[in-house]
């Protein structure tokens, strides 16, 4: 064994190489003997066999080999699109208006279509929906600080307060003097309802389903939005109500049910991640920080997990450790069980 191979963990490296892990691109490529060719270890080509594999710590010392860089991967440039990707995020950062895509491309040589392609991969979201994710962090953070509304939409970065209402309107179903202060103007409906898996919390304000629980009620909702305008359902409500519950009785394809939630960007990545998660099956913690391009971030994952104020409409329970076992649950083991054995016996 050569002296570059034996910096390497064979098993480590074989290992990640079956899971194509991306947080080891760039700290070795695979050399496939059989067809001459080094890989990263992320490359979504077929699996070489194990004994045609040998690790090298550089592209340069594959090359000195006989080998040649995969057209798939392009296991050369890792460095080059890290780069890429911090150049983006500092474009982004530092600039009054957010960049276009083309300008970055520009900036950064690469194409727009690989660009968003190559930034979503590491960062889990486009370009334009880290600069928007970014600015919606500074306004509440400029509004938490105790800044005026007008104050935090331009110390944001945003260009008008039109410009803030319509980003933030979808994403957070609530207005900022809202956001700012626990809910205060928003009407939220609510109501205990009794389901198989035992009392199930829902509110809505006009926008979405806002919580979903288990075993809670108002007291826990106003901890939530201690300013809200908290109401008992109208007829609408109901009928909402009963989509709801539907899909805790009978799950199936709910995705049509309006949801209100706020995360960070990074909790929304994950919470999106989760809701693509097909009925009956499973993911672990590490598939979904893969997933959204974050492969280290495995306990940031878990606890964006349990971040998410909507159960079941957004399926935490169908996460659970590399293991097999269950995991934690905010409502307790027992429910996440229920349910999913509901939707395995569907």
């Amino acid at each position: 064994m050569s002296k570059h191979e034996s910096l390497i963990d064979d098993n480590r490296a074989w290992q990640a190489v079956a899971d194509r892990d991306r947080s080891f691109d760039g700290k070795f490529v695979t050399g496939v003997l059989t067809t001459g060719i080094y890989c990263r270890p992320s490359c979504a080509a077929r699996h070489p066999k194990r004994e045609n594999v040998r690790f090298f710590a550089k592209p340069e010392q594959a090359e000195a080999a006989g080998l040649r860089a995969c057209l798939r991967c392009l296991p050369k440039d890792v460095a080059r699109d890290d780069a890429a990707v911090k150049a983006v995020i500092d474009a982004i950062r530092m600039a009054e208006t957010t960049p276009t895509l083309d300008e970055l491309g520009v900036m950064t040589s690469y194409s727009p279509t690989h660009l968003q392609r190559i930034f979503k991969r590491e960062m889990g979201l486009s370009p334009a929906a880290y600069a928007r994710a970014l600015r919606s962090e500074r306004a509440k953070e400029a509004l938490d600080g105790g800044a005026s509304v007008t104050e935090a939409i331009y110390d944001a970065g945003y260009g008008s307060a039109s410009r803030f209402y319509a980003d933030n309107g979808k994403r957070l179903g609530m207005k900022a003097s809202a956001w700012k202060n626990g809910g205060a103007g928003v009407s939220i409906q609510w109501t205990n309802v009794e389901t198989s898996l035992g009392t199930m919390m829902v509110a809505a304000t006009d926008k979405g389903v806002c919580c979903l629980s288990f075993n809670e009620g108002e007291e826990q909702l106003n901890a939530r939005f201690p300013n809200a305008d908290l109401q008992p359902g109208d007829d609408a409500f109901q009928a909402l109500v009963s989509q709801v519950t539907a899909s805790v009785e009978k799950p199936g394809d709910f995705s049509h049910i309006p949801l209100d939630v706020q995360g960070t960007a990074f909790q929304e990545a994950v919470w999106q991640e989760l809701q693509k998660i097909p009925l009956g099956e499973t993911r672990s913690y590490a598939d979904i920080a893969v997933a959204i391009g974050k492969p280290k971030a495995v306990r940031a994952v878990g606890s964006a997990n349990g971040a998410n104020n909507v159960a079941v409409l957004i399926p935490c329970h169908r996460v659970v450790r590399s293991d097999g076992s269950m995991g934690g649950y905010a409502y307790g083991l027992e429910i996440k069980e229920r349910l999913l054995e509901k939707e395995t016996t569907k």
